[in-house]
């Protein structure tokens, strides 16, 4: 049996190289998707159907548009859901039908990594990679998640030339820069220690500078506290006397001060740089905004901890105020930045401000981002209102966005319950309720909800 079985996969090879070879992709597709189902283990197979795979996507065989991506989302969940289960077999089965439809997709390669993954076969997520990594010369977010992959798997050379392609697409971009230096530097200490196993003071004898090397080890922690912290805060000190204009100096000093908690440097830090550079930066800006809540919240926890309960709520009072007075001014700095809309549409909306906070979340719904959440505030504004119909517009409209119930779908659907129940609708009501149920029962006030709702509808008869 064994043998018929092999025989067979190596038919359906066969015929799947020789369709590959002359241009028929959706035949290739098909009969090595059938060599994979009867030989799953054999790598070369496999290769061969990742390569059809990609050819016949882009002859225009697979699936793209918002409809395809809601139905990638719910095949992606159920991969994982096999993967987490253990049943690693499963979860690459099912990978392969979802990356017929789109293999170039980073979130359906992904996916096809942790199945693999699952199943023990990391050289078979290594062929979703390096087949993605030919690929991804224009898609940033495909080749990010190509480096992201290398990194993990500690191939540091992999992932500094795709962080450099990466950089080349996004120049400067900080966090794209920052992760090419580690990479680069990974991948010279990883080559050292190649060129110098077993030789005494190998390593240290590549780079003669001592201090040098100190310098690298702590550069290359993704955390640097204590001795690493001082060593390079002196560092990037001297880099700023000398260059006062280098804000990648400035950023990774404040990056460093935000590390060891010393949220009041690198408030000094960060104001220092945006005065230094002369005109606005939103990174620089948004960095700033964030450490000074930080250092807000760090001085509210001390003041709780020595027990001065008033003074904590007046300081937490005067955070609120700074949160919702800067989150304004960089609206009106940056108008276009949509995040920062839907952010600053939940705090009028968290202080009743409705028709304002209605103004900036409906701008939100155009990220892609905060869509789906900016429907779900706007639909609690018109219910603040009294505006039941326009809300249950959003939410049903939210709702048939989400795939899964995730956090966000529980308050919506949540609310769709509430909404039912509140015009007489009882059993549409029990309905959501038992939906959000299945999936949390200690959610809000569901089980006294639920119960109320069965026993009004029993003497409803």
């Amino acid at each position: 049996m064994a043998v018929d079985l092999a025989q067979k996969a190596q038919n359906f090879t066969n015929r799947g190289r020789q369709a590959l070879e002359t241009g028929k992709y959706d035949l290739a597709v098909d009969m090595l998707m059938e060599a994979v189902s009867a030989a799953p283990d054999v790598l070369e197979t496999r290769r061969l159907l990742r390569a059809a795979q990609i050819a016949n996507f882009r002859k225009g065989g697979g699936k793209t548009g918002l409809f395809a991506k809601i139905g990638f989302a719910a095949a992606r969940a159920k991969i994982l859901s096999l993967a987490k289960k253990g049943k690693g077999p499963e979860a690459m089965a099912e990978a392969e039908k979802l990356l017929c439809q789109n293999p170039l997709d980073p979130d359906n390669i992904e996916a096809a990594v942790k199945a693999a993954e699952a199943a023990g076969k990391t050289d078979h997520a290594a062929i979703s990679v390096e087949a993605a990594y030919e690929c991804s010369n224009q898609d940033p977010a495909l080749l990010e998640r190509v480096a992201t992959y290398y990194t993990m798997a500690k191939r540091w050379d992999k992932a500094r030339d795709a962080y450099q392609k990466l950089s080349a697409m996004k120049p400067g971009d900080q966090r794209v820069l920052q992760m090419l230096k580690n990479a680069e530097a990974q991948a010279t200490m990883s080559a050292g220690w190649e060129q110098t196993a077993g030789k005494k003071g190998g390593f240290q004898n590549l780079i003669a500078n001592k201090e040098q090397a100190a310098k690298l080890d702590a550069a290359n922690k993704a955390v640097v506290t204590d001795a690493d912290a001082e060593l390079l805060i002196n560092e990037k000190l001297q880099q700023i006397a000398a260059e006062p204009k280098n804000m990648n100096a400035r950023r990774a000093l404040a990056r460093i001060y935000i590390q060891n908690k010393r949220y009041y440097e690198a408030v000094e830090t960060l104001e220092a740089a945006i005065a230094a550079a002369g005109s606005m930066d939103p990174e620089l800006d948004r960095m700033l905004s964030q450490t000074k809540v930080q250092y807000y919240e760090q001085q509210i926890d001390a003041l709780k901890a020595e027990g001065r309960e008033d003074e904590a709520n007046e300081l937490e009072a005067e955070k609120n105020q700074f949160v919702f007075d800067d989150l304004a001014a960089r609206v009106e700095r940056y108008p276009n930045d949509l995040h920062l809309r839907f952010e600053l549409g939940k705090e009028y909306f968290k202080y009743g401000y409705y028709e304002d906070a209605l103004t900036h979340l409906q701008l939100a719904q155009k990220s892609p981002k905060d869509r789906l959440w900016a429907l779900y505030y706007l639909a609690m504004c018109f219910l603040n209102q009294g505006q039941t119909d326009m809300a249950v517009m959003q939410l049903e409209t939210a709702r048939d966005a989400l795939p899964t119930m995730d956090e966000l779908k529980k308050n919506v659907v949540y609310q769709l319950g509430l909404c039912a129940e509140a015009s007489g609708d009882l059993e549409k009501a029990y309905r959501y309720y038992k939906d959000v149920y299945s999936t949390d029962v200690g959610f809000e006030d569901l089980s006294e909800r639920m119960l109320a709702v069965s026993q009004a509808l029993k003497a409803q008869g």
